[in-house]
């Protein structure tokens, strides 16, 4: 049965393990409110706390996420550092630290702490039509939320300065051809496309899927050597071979048959 939670700026729902979280403040463009980011820490604690073997995150309405709501903000008065610190690091750090596969599902706006959050997932669908970027420049603030790791990494540091000095805003198409996006797809099939991703991947082998996550991250968070990584691989495939994913596949594998994965 899906298991389910009413939280006042979120869905979140559990179902054949994939847990679907839904920012839905959908009058604000789904703006981060602190309600908004304390429901969805509380729900990024649920995904594997309740089982789910993989996560999707997207928006109700037009949009994603543009952002922080600044309807809170206090220019005169504010310390900003405080504020990522205390607020929306805690949050990305959480998003990235989600140990199953994550997938975000973007559309309409996805802006500054919108784009830090669903650089955090794993993999990223795009809009055709999506707007993706952090237009700081006009407001006289700088780009955060984890977001000059993102497009450095993925784009380079020459288009990331570009993005950053011209406050250009991506299309999804656009972002897909740099790269910074896995793909675009119709607006209309956002939705399914992602759920789909999803299924499939929950229904895979994701104790395995796990272990290769951890060494993406590794390898993201500090220089790891030739011979690091093949030590990484090594140790996670010795805790792979003794699930019963593992098992299976290969018995599936011998016996010309489709295995069924537990994530165990």
């Amino acid at each position: 049965m899906p298991a389910s939670k009413a939280m006042s700026t979120l869905r979140f729902a559990i179902d054949a393990g994939v847990a679907e979280i839904v920012l839905n403040r959908p009058d604000k463009m789904n703006a981060m409110n602190a309600a908004m980011v304390r429901e969805l820490i509380a729900a990024l604690e649920s995904v594997e706390s309740e089982g789910a073997r993989a996560c999707l995150v997207r928006g109700e309405g037009k949009a994603f996420c543009s952002g922080r709501d600044l309807s809170d903000a206090d220019p005169l008065h504010e310390d900003g550092e405080q504020i990522l610190r205390e607020e929306f690091n805690p949050l990305m750090a959480a998003m990235a630290g989600v140990a199953v596969p994550t997938i975000a599902a973007v559309q309409g706006a996805c802006l500054g702490t919108g784009l830090g959050l669903a650089m955090a997932c794993d993999i990223v669908y795009a809009a055709d039509d999506a707007r993706v970027g952090s237009p700081f420049a006009r407001i006289g603030a700088v780009l955060d939320s984890g977001a000059h790791r993102a497009l450095v990494s993925r784009i380079g540091p020459h288009r990331t300065l570009e993005l950053v000095y011209t406050g250009r805003l991506l299309s999804g198409r656009e972002a897909a051809a740099w790269g910074l996006v896995n793909r675009s797809v119709a607006g209309g099939d956002l939705a399914r496309r992602t759920r789909d991703l999803a299924a499939s991947i929950a229904r895979g082998p994701t104790s395995a899927f796990k272990e290769s996550k951890a060494i993406v991250r590794r390898m993201l968070d500090a220089p790891m050597s030739f011979e690091d990584v093949l030590a990484a691989e090594a140790a996670a495939q010795g805790r792979a071979s003794r699930t019963h994913d593992y098992q299976v596949g290969i018995s599936a594998f011998l016996e010309k048959r489709r295995p069924s994965f537990t994530g165990s």
